[in-house]
C-alpha cells in the first residue's frame, strides 16, 4: 500500500479513528493487526518473513537477558552472532542471492571458465533491509544492556512492524519506539496541536512526492534511460533532475511517515536535515537518511574501531562502512561503487583538511566566511550530484559511460532539438513551471528548517493564521491539481521501497 494512494486514504483514518476510541489495553494490539495489513497488501506470503524475523529476535533477546555475565558471555557471544546470521542470511538469500551467483560467474568466467548463473526469480521482500536492520540493532542493544528485552511479544511485533515506517524507515531505535509504544496508556491522544502537526508533516509529505519527485522523475528517466543518446549537458541535466527527485522522494516517505506517527501520538526521529546545504560529505551524512547512517555509525564503523584507532585504520574503517552502505542499498555494483565514492570523498576530505587550513590562513580568508561556506555547499553538492549518477545507472559500466560522456563531451543525437524541445523530456514548458514555483517553495521550506531549526510543521505553527492558511491552501491546491496521479499516470512507488 503505497501512501499516496487512494487506499491509504481511506485506511489512516479508520485505523487513526478506531485507535483513539477503542481501550487503552486494546491500542497496541490494534495497530499490530493494521500494520500487519498493511504490509501484507503487497505480498501476503512475505509477512511470514516479518513473523520469522521477529520471533528469532525475540527469542534471542530473552536468552541474552537471562544470561548473566562472566562465563555466560561466550554463549551471549553464540546467541547472538546466530542472530544476525540467520537474519542476515535471509536478507542475503532473498535480496542478494542473484547478484552474488552472477557476480561468482563474471569472476569464473575472468579465469577462463564459462557458466551460466541460474536464474533466481525470488520477489524482494518490501523493506526487508529496513525492518531487518532495526531488529538487529535492538538485539544488539540487548546484547550492550542499553535496552531491557521487552518480554511482551505483541509490543515487540509491533515495533519491528509499525507501519509508517514499516517499508522505508526511518531505522528506529528500540529505546525510542518501543518506550513510546509502552506509554501508549499513558498519552493524550487527542492533542490539537499534535494532530494537526502531524497532519501538516503529512501534507508537506505528500507535496513533495506527487507534486515535485514525480513530476521531475520524467527528464531524470528520459535522459538516464537512454544516456548514450544525451550529450554532456543533457547528462548533467539529467543528474541534477536525480538529485531533487530522490531527496524530494524519499524526504517525502519519511515526512509523511513522522507526520503519520505523530497524529497517533508517535514521534519518530527526524531522517533528513537539509542534506543538499551540507558544507561537507561528512556533515552531508550527518544530514542525509540519518536514521541508516547513525546506524552503521553505532553498529559498524564504531565496532570496527571508529576513529580511535590510526589514522590508515580509520580510513580503512570508513571504506568499509560505505561499501557496506552502498551494497546495502541494492544488489549491483554500482550501488558498491556509490558507497565506495563517498567513502573516498571522506577519506580525501580528512587528508586534505589540515591543507585547506594552512591555505585559509595563508590567503587569510575565514573558512567560516559566506563566501568560503558557499564555496564549500557547492562543492559538496556537486560531488554528491555526480556520485547519484552511480546510484541511478541501471550497471556500473553506465554510470562509467555518463561519467566519460559528461567529461569528455558528446553531442545529443538529437542535436541542439534535444535541448530545445523540452517536450522530449516528457514535460512542456507548463510542466516546467510548475516545477520551478513547487521547487522555489520547498527552497523556502528548507531555509527555514537550516536557518531557524524548523520543522515544516512548527513553522506553520508559529506563523500567523492568514499566513499559515495560504500556505496550507497553496499546498492542498498544488497536491490536488498539479499532483501526479490518476487515470493516465502510473503511480510511482517511492524509490527505497526497492531497499
Amino acid at each position: 500500500m503505497l501512501f499516496n494512494s487512494f487506499q491509504f486514504l481511506i485506511f489512516f483514518p479508520i485505523v487513526t479513528l478506531i485507535y483513539f476510541i477503542i481501550p487503552k489495553k486494546f491500542k497496541y494490539l490494534w495497530l499490530l493487526a493494521s500494520s500487519y495489513y498493511f504490509y501484507m497488501c503487497w505480498e501476503p506470503r512475505y509477512i511470514l518473513l516479518i513473523l520469522f524475523s521477529t520471533v528469532a529476535t525475540y527469542l534471542c533477546a530473552l536468552l541474552l537477558e537471562k544470561e548473566k555475565k562472566g562465563k555466560a558471555e561466550l554463549k551471549n557471544k553464540i546467541i547472538i552472532g546466530v542472530c544476525i546470521v540467520v537474519n542476515i542470511g535471509i536478507l542475503t538469500i532473498f535480496k542478494y542471492a542473484g547478484f552474488i551467483l552472477a557476480s561468482f560467474s563474471s569472476l569464473l568466467g575472468l579465469a577462463g571458465i564459462s557458466m551460466e548463473p541460474k536464474q533466481i526469480n525470488l520477489l524482494l521482500p518490501v523493506g526487508i533491509s529496513f525492518y531487518t536492520f532495526q531488529a538487529l540493532g535492538y538485539i544488539i542493544d540487548v546484547y550492550r544492556k542499553k535496552v531491557s528485552a521487552e518480554h511482551n511479544f505483541f509490543k515487540y511485533a509491533l515495533f519491528v512492524s509499525f507501519f509508517p515506517q514499516l517499508v522505508a524507515g526511518p531505522i528506529e531505535r528500540s529505546k525510542n519506539l518501543l518506550a513510546d509504544i509502552e506509554d501508549i496508556p499513558k498519552k493524550k491522544l487527542l492533542d490539537y496541536d499534535r494532530i494537526t502537526g502531524g497532519l501538516m508533516l503529512m501534507l508537506y509529505g505528500m507535496f513533495l512526492k506527487l507534486v515535485i519527485a514525480d513530476r521531475i522523475c520524467l527528464p531524470a528517466d528520459y535522459i538516464f534511460n537512454d544516456p548514450s543518446a544525451m550529450g554532456s549537458l543533457e547528462l548533467i541535466i539529467g543528474a541534477l533532475c536525480f538529485t531533487i527527485q530522490i531527496y524530494c522522494d524519499f524526504a517525502g516517505y519519511s515526512t509523511i511517515a513522522i507526520g503519520a506517527a505523530k497524529v497517533m501520538g508517535f514521534t519518530l526521529m527526524e531522517n533528513f536535515d537539509t542534506p543538499y546545504f551540507a558544507l561537507s560529505i561528512r556533515d552531508f551524512w550527518r544530514r542525509w537518511h540519518i536514521s541508516l547512517s547513525t546506524w552503521f555509525r553505532d553498529y559498524l564503523y564504531i565496532p570496527l574501531g571508529g576513529s580511535r584507532c590510526s589514522r590508515t585504520r580509520k580510513y580503512l574503517n570508513l571504506m568499509i562502512t560505505f561499501l557496506v552502505s552502498g551494497l546495502w542499498h541494492g544488489a549491483g555494483w554500482h550501488f558498491v561503487a556509490w558507497g565506495g565514492l563517498h567513502g573516498a570523498y571522506q577519506v580525501i576530505g580528512d587528508m586534505t583538511d589540515s591543507l585547506r587550513d594552512r591555505l585559509c590562513n595563508k590567503l587569510r580568508i575565514k573558512r567560516v566566511g559566506i563566501f568560503v561556506s558557499l564555496i564549500r555547499r557547492f562543492i559538496t553538492f556537486l560531488l554528491v550530484a555526480y556520485a547519484w549518477v552511480f546510484f541511478r545507472a541501471d550497471s556500473l559500466k553506465n554510470a562509467l559511460t555518463i561519467t566519460k560522456r559528461m567529461i569528455t563531451g558528446g553531442e545529443s543525437a538529437n542535436g541542439l532539438a534535444g535541448l530545445i524541445n523540452i517536450d522530449l523530456c516528457g514535460m512542456n514548458e507548463l510542466e516546467w513551471c510548475i516545477l520551478s514555483g513547487a521547487f522555489l517553495m520547498m527552497l523556502i521550506f528548507s531555509l527555514v528548517r537550516y536557518l531557524k531549526k524548523k520543522t515544516p510543521d512548527a513553522f506553520l505553527s508559529d506563523c500567523r493564521l492568514p499566513v499559515k492558511w495560504l500556505i496550507l491552501y497553496i499546498l492542498i491546491f498544488a497536491i490536488l491539481i498539479f499532483g501526479k496521479y490518476g487515470p493516465g499516470y502510473s503511480q510511482q512507488a517511492f524509490i527505497y521501497f526497492q531497499f
